[in-house]
């Protein structure tokens, strides 16, 4: 699970950058069609905990607690969640949710796969 952390948080942080200035644009878009879309700042919330998840993973790859685990699922899951209900018109937001949602899970399985070595 050490080389899943590194590579989730590496691929975590390449995502911030592009899930960021998507959502710039989504923003941009429901300012100037005036559609009371909320996709574009979801999107912003949602690169955020990309960018914290993807530190805190790599940060805690080795960490033998669970804890980071917990907040993992709970930044990831936060992410996932707000993707899928404010995504809008802004549908590429439920991909980045869908990572997101993969990653919480992982961080889940990983708690109970240290549960079992014990």
């Amino acid at each position: 699970m050490k080389t899943w952390k590194l590579v989730s948080g590496i691929l975590s942080i390449i995502l911030f950058l592009l899930v960021a200035l998507q959502s710039c644009a989504a923003g941009v878009s429901n300012t100037l069609a005036e559609n009371g879309e909320v996709g574009g700042s979801a999107g912003i919330l949602v690169a955020i905990l990309l960018l914290a998840g993807g530190i805190t993973s790599i940060a805690t790859r080795s960490s033998k607690g669970n804890g980071a685990n917990i907040a993992l699922i709970i930044m990831y899951g936060l992410g996932a969640l707000s993707g899928y209900t404010m995504a809008g018109s802004y549908t590429d937001l439920k991909i980045w949710a869908i990572w997101c949602l993969i990653c919480a899970v992982l961080a889940l399985v990983n708690i109970f796969k240290k549960k079992s070595n014990n």
